[in-house]
């Protein structure tokens, strides 16, 4: 049989649109499963998976945890600090010896003290020099667990198909400045599923012009419809579904003190329950979290009947069960 998945993860756009169909359908089936009882803990037993963390997680270092669990493995979280790479061990010979070990590195890069690009190469390091499999927990350029997980969400409240379906990712303003990995990688993929997608931000806070052009390609392909505003009303009119979040202006990154001063003129981009009234009666409000309440959002949006966040959240649970057991039992 003709192998369909990649070795490694480092972003959707380079897997094909059915081995990404085949990671939410086995995440589905994981969900519904585990609501039964049904263990998973016969897949990947005595396996392992080394998690390294340049940066704090909370949602991807648990699930990517409890995940391994699940499925019969074990998960050892590296901290670089405590690896012979602090002291100058290139990437290579980590990546070669955790290779020997293990048999599968997933590794979180988001935040760079350099240039931006800097953690996607580490993690393209990686899988260079890794003869098993490389999954991107978060680099400063992509975050492609995330966005799978918010697609199986949006599918759980819309359906297979989603073509037509408006979604807005808006940037939003916020204390705890963030990467451009979650937007960048919900304007790829979400233009791969033919949905109607629309860019919101203030001038000044564009996305990575590569990654634009990318998403202008796929929704040709796809058929669907790819739009960037400087209105967070106009782009919260009639939407299924909004994502609005902070994210450092890449003009500023990895300057944050610049970056806070950039966005202080826009408090006012936040969603708001009068802003939700513009949304489709069935809109729904998603965040990746962590989020600051007050700020990003008011806690009746966050809180209420037209939040997804929890099933968002949950989500990573499955899709990264879906992902490990993919791409280790399907290594060679």
């Amino acid at each position: 049989m003709k192998q369909i998945f990649p070795k490694d993860l480092i972003t959707t756009q380079e897997w094909d649109k059915p081995a990404l169909d085949v990671v939410i359908q086995l995440a589905e089936r994981f969900r519904t499963e585990r609501l039964a009882g049904i263990l998973h803990n016969n897949l990947l037993p005595a396996r392992t998976l080394y998690s390294i963390f340049y940066n704090p997680s909370t949602r991807t270092r648990t699930s990517f945890m409890s995940a391994m669990t699940q499925l019969g493995g074990e998960t050892h979280t590296l901290n670089p600090s405590g690896l012979q790479e602090s002291i100058g061990e290139v990437i290579k010979d980590t990546a070669g010896v955790l290779s020997r070990y293990g048999d599968a590195i997933s590794v979180r890069y988001c935040f760079t003290k350099e240039a931006y690009g800097d953690g996607n190469k580490v993690l393209r390091t990686y899988a260079k020099e890794s003869s098993v499999p490389v999954i991107n927990m978060e680099c400063d350029t992509y975050h492609p667990c995330q966005v799978l997980a918010d697609w199986q969400t949006i599918k759980q409240r819309f359906g297979e198909n989603l073509k037509g379906k408006k979604i807005t990712i808006s940037w939003a303003y916020g204390k705890y400045i963030r990467p451009v990995a979650v937007p960048q990688s919900l304007v790829l993929m979400m233009s791969r599923l033919g949905m109607d997608v629309t860019l919101a931000h203030p001038e000044g806070f564009d996305l990575d012009q590569k990654i634009i052009r990318q998403a202008e390609t796929n929704t040709t392909l796809a058929d669907g419809s790819f739009e960037i505003v400087n209105d967070m009303d106009e782009g919260f009119k009639d939407a299924h579904v909004v994502y609005p979040k902070n994210w450092g202006p890449l003009a500023a990154m990895p300057d944050m003190a610049k970056a806070a001063e950039m966005q202080e003129p826009f408090k006012h981009w936040k969603a708001t329950v009068k802003r939700m009234k513009l949304t489709r009666p069935n809109g729904i409000y998603m965040h990746c979290l962590p989020v600051d309440r007050g700020l990003e959002v008011e806690d009746k949006v966050i809180d209420g009947p037209q939040s997804a966040v929890m099933d968002q959240a949950e989500n990573r649970l499955h899709v990264q069960k879906a992902l490990l057991t993919l791409l280790i039992n399907n290594r060679g």
